[in-house]
């Protein structure tokens, strides 16, 4: 992918614009329309980002997909040790929320595992990796990784819960990484999927349904 120098000033521009949109909108969001779904901003911001990268000549349109760099052996090994942590966690400190979705509303936690990486996860990994990256790469430079994970842990604050902020920012930054590393948005997304419906799974989707208070 070809690369272009840009100037200082041309740097904290894109600084300043990333810190208004991933930041300033995300607050905005939280402080106007918290407790309604995100997923029709997301899909809109999804496709925008798309068009955007579409048109963009040094973005490569094969890290949209790039099905070969998919490598599940590494992802599901990582997945499988936070898996074990994650249930003993809420074994011991939420035992009654220990996989509610699925045993009290089995139905609703299927619908959730469709639908959630179709509506939710390959759009945000769109925004928040495919074209904060190539929007922003140049301006961070060995920092986008952590301005990636900043930026996504940051907008859940629309969820209303300082654990869904953190959570998602650690997430972030592995999802960042296996996009730096890969090059493939297929990669990341699954990565997210794995964890998002993790999370839904084993108790903890109460901080990132919409609305969610704590």
């Amino acid at each position: 992918m070809p690369t272009v120098a840009i100037t200082t000033k041309r740097k904290a521009c894109l600084a300043a614009e990333y810190v208004a949109v991933f930041f300033g909108l995300a607050l905005l969001y939280s402080l106007l329309a918290r407790g309604t779904s995100p997923i029709p901003v997301l899909l809109v911001l999804g496709g925008a980002s798309v068009a955007y990268l579409l048109r963009s000549r040094t973005f490569d349109r094969r890290s949209l997909w790039r099905a070969e760099a998919v490598r599940l052996r590494p992802i599901l090994t990582l997945w499988a040790l936070a898996a074990a942590a994650a249930i003993a966690v809420v074994a011991v400190a939420f035992p009654a929320r220990l996989f509610e979705l699925p045993r009290e509303q089995p139905l609703l936690w299927l619908a959730v595992m469709v639908f959630y990486p179709l509506l939710s996860v390959y759009p945000q990994e769109l925004v928040f990796r495919a074209f904060l990256f190539e929007r922003y790469g140049q301006a961070f430079g060995a920092w986008t990784v952590a301005a990636s994970a900043a930026a996504f842990g940051f907008v859940h604050i629309i969820f209303g819960s300082w654990v869904s902020v953190v959570l998602s920012a650690v997430g972030g930054w592995l999802f960042a990484t296996r996009y730096q590393r890969t090059r493939s948005l297929l990669a990341a997304s699954v990565e997210h999927a794995l964890y998002g419906v993790l999370v839904f799974t084993v108790g903890l989707g109460q901080y990132f349904f919409h609305g969610a208070q704590t």
